[in-house]
């Protein structure tokens, strides 16, 4: 159990940050541009900036030792490691002196690294300071309400100005959804805050007069995601559910199986259905549209053979992280004319970037998750069981979606998915203000029947 500490004004408003971080990078186009980038990471320097006022007031440096930190970790120093000169290349164009590195383009890998170590502060703050069952209910909810609202505001700026971002930023040669440029970008963020309060109700951690709001919420999200018109986005929601139905359901128990399979079928039915209502037909042509498209940057098995050429030809280190696009241009067998700056498939793209070495990285990471996902999806808190069950589907929808776009190269997409990572980590500990406990229930009827048992000892004494 986690020790009750009382949190310092530091703590209280670094958490404020973490939530906060969490709706401004989906809000600021994703947070793929330059000057939010460059927010995003004074806002890392002010996280660290607040953690090291909360050790100091309160007198000890608090950090989560889980192991699940070493993959970004990892990847920070291979990507030092990939940037050291060993010798010089041959002269040219009369030019001499040029190092020779691992990476094909160190300057981009420089800016993945810097990236990273953003990342790793808000994962281990992630990590860190949700540390009760109030903070933990609160970013939850802030996840849920949040996902709501951002659904409904999509869904409303696609019928008003499904053109121009915020009705003013109109984004050429692209496909924006929501607040992202993509929209298969939104498509995944909506993955995530639907799959939260899915895993609530899956748990039975919702109470019955809160069941309607909840599946209203997780209707509105669907509808958001399926009206965003990505195949991606609605393949893996499919996956998260039946994820959820697997890891939810004892095999022994076939009627509790049918019956959540019906009610997976149910929702998924009703989010198509309310697609088609308030979409029309467009809603689903969507699908029939970009499967047809000749344009480069859907034409995935193109990209992916060649990917996979660059995979075969620069093991065991990789092209280096952010190099990707450099190393796509010699073995395109296109005109060139179009940089494909990512592979369209993070597994590809991590072993291309980092080798066999990105392959040890990512496989220790998906491993410890899982195991870590499932170990405290046994707690008997169901609260907790929920959010750790909400959580992992989220993160497994996105690493499905991870087969067929680079979701997570989008900042808002990262930083939400490394916070459910985070709440599936802190769902297996026990806090003191715990909810929805079944110790804690009896411990209290047992000091209400002790309290009972001493009131009739006082009467009796009175009448004695």
């Amino acid at each position: 159990m986690t020790k009750d500490i009382e949190p310092t004004w530091a703590s209280k408003v670094l958490f404020f940050l973490l939530s906060a971080i969490i709706i401004f990078t989906a809000l600021a186009y994703g947070t793929v541009h330059q000057p939010t980038i460059a927010l995003f990471y004074l806002v890392a320097v002010a996280v660290i900036l607040l953690w090291a006022a909360d050790a100091l007031i309160g007198g000890t440096l608090r950090f989560n030792k889980n192991l699940i930190q070493i993959p970004l970790l990892a990847a920070i120093f291979y990507g030092i490691f990939q940037m050291f000169p060993f010798g010089s290349l041959a002269e040219i164009a009369g030019i001499a002196g040029i190092s020779r590195t691992i990476s094909l383009d160190p300057f981009w890998t420089k800016i993945a690294v810097v990236h990273f170590i953003a990342l790793l502060i808000f994962f281990a703050a992630f990590l860190t300071f949700v540390d009760s069952a109030k903070r933990l209910q609160t970013i939850v909810t802030v996840i849920t309400i949040f996902g709501f609202g951002f659904a409904f505001f999509a869904i409303l700026q696609g019928v008003l100005s499904p053109y121009k971002i915020y009705g003013i930023y109109e984004v050429p040669y692209a496909n924006p959804y929501g607040s992202f440029v993509n929209r298969h970008n939104f498509a995944a963020y909506m993955e995530m805050t639907l799959c939260l309060p899915l895993g609530l109700m899956f748990a039975g951690a919702v109470n019955k007069d809160r069941r309607l709001l909840y599946v209203t919420a997780i209707a509105l999200m669907g509808i958001a995601l399926l009206l965003s018109g990505s195949r991606g986005g609605f393949i893996s929601l499919l996956a998260a559910v039946f994820f959820l139905i697997i890891v939810t359901t004892k095999t022994k128990k076939s009627s509790q199986f049918a019956l959540k399979i019906g009610l997976a079928v149910l929702l998924i039915g009703t989010i198509v259905a309310g697609a088609i209502l308030i979409g029309g037909e467009s809603s689903l042509t969507r699908f029939a549209e970009t499967a047809n498209s000749e344009d480069f940057s859907t034409s995935r098995t193109h990209i992916w053979s060649v990917a996979l050429q660059i995979v075969l030809n620069h093991l065991p280190f990789g092209v280096g992280f952010g190099a990707f696009g450099v190393a796509y241009t010699p073995y395109d067998s296109f005109n060139g004319l179009a940089r494909v700056e990512q592979a369209h498939n993070d597994y590809l793209e991590v072993l291309a970037a980092a080798g066999i070495v990105g392959l040890l990285i990512g496989g220790f990471f998906i491993y410890r998750l899982f195991r870590t996902g499932l170990e405290n999806a046994g707690t008997a808190n169901k609260f907790r069981r929920g959010v750790c069950l909400g959580a992992l589907a989220g993160c497994f929808a996105i690493l499905v979606h991870s087969l067929f776009d680079f979701v997570l190269h989008t900042t808002a997409i990262s930083v939400l998915f490394l916070m459910l990572v985070s709440l599936v980590v802190v769902s297996g500990n026990k806090f003191p203000d715990d909810i929805g406990e079944s110790e804690p229930q009896r411990s209290r009827k047992k000091s209400r029947s002790a309290s009972v048992t001493s009131i009739e000892k006082g009467r009796r004494r009175r009448k004695d």
